[in-house]
């Protein structure tokens, strides 16, 4: 029964990370700079720079928002092509291996028998961890970039000083879900009754000579029967 429970949570929890690492795909404010409002001066404005994985944004102190879409996909930065194909890339993993793991689940009754259904479990887990990886390597190389843009305007301060925006932060935490929910489905695949090899296994030396010693035994029990077939026990009566 603890099987199944497990099996579930951990399907939940990939699921889970996986809704949210496609939600960050359409999030804003993948990084951002604020500018203006010092205080002290006789009119405080303030201005935010925000971007994403699809276009530019300003955004003044009244709430006016300008943005400019990025163009045809060979004008695209090469990093932001880079973090939108290994997103995809995990949310495909993150969609076969859901099927996957569906059909090897212990409480439904499509997928085969007990030893189908584990290596069917574990497939989906090894594709969900899969997927994770390619995320994790797509939100570290947005990261990298804004790192990258925030130390060289602390060297340069006409340049734009960036910071991680929310999506980043969500991204990381549903990778660290779907690698919770693959450790707990790889803990309920690994099954220790499972049903003997139908191929022979080779005896060690000391087994064989023990089922020679047996067999001999049995072959002496056989013949004394045979020669004495009516041995019966007698009975004095005085």
């Amino acid at each position: 029964m603890w099987r199944r429970q497990i099996q579930i949570l951990g399907l939940l929890l990939c699921l889970l990370g996986w809704g949210f690492v496609g939600c960050t795909l359409a999030m804003d404010c993948w990084r951002v700079a604020q500018l203006g409002g010092q205080g002290g001066s006789s009119v405080v404005v303030t201005a935010w720079y925000w971007s994403d994985l699809w276009r530019d944004c300003y955004e003044d102190s009244t709430a006016l928002v300008n943005c400019v879409d990025f163009g045809v996909l060979w004008r695209v930065k090469s990093y932001i092509q880079a973090v939108r194909g290994l997103l995809m890339i995990g949310l495909s993993l993150g969609l076969t291996g859901t099927v996957i793991t569906f059909l090897g689940l212990e409480c439904t009754y499509i997928g085969g028998d007990q030893r189908s259904k584990d290596r069917m479990l574990t497939t989906g887990s090894a594709l969900h961890l899969l997927g994770c990886v390619s995320d994790v390597a797509a939100y570290c190389l947005y990261i990298n970039r804004v790192v990258e843009a925030f130390l060289h305007s602390k060297a340069d301060p006409s340049k734009l000083s960036y910071e991680i925006g929310p999506p980043l932060y969500l991204g990381l935490v549903a990778s660290f879900l779907i690698f919770l929910g693959c450790t707990f489905q790889c803990i309920t695949a690994r099954r220790s009754n499972h049903p003997l090899s139908r191929h022979p296994t080779v005896p060690l030396i000391g087994e064989k000579e023990e089922r020679q010693a047996l067999r001999g035994q049995k072959r002496t029990m056989s013949k004394g029967s045979r020669i004495f077939p009516n041995r019966t026990a007698s009975v004095v009566i005085v």
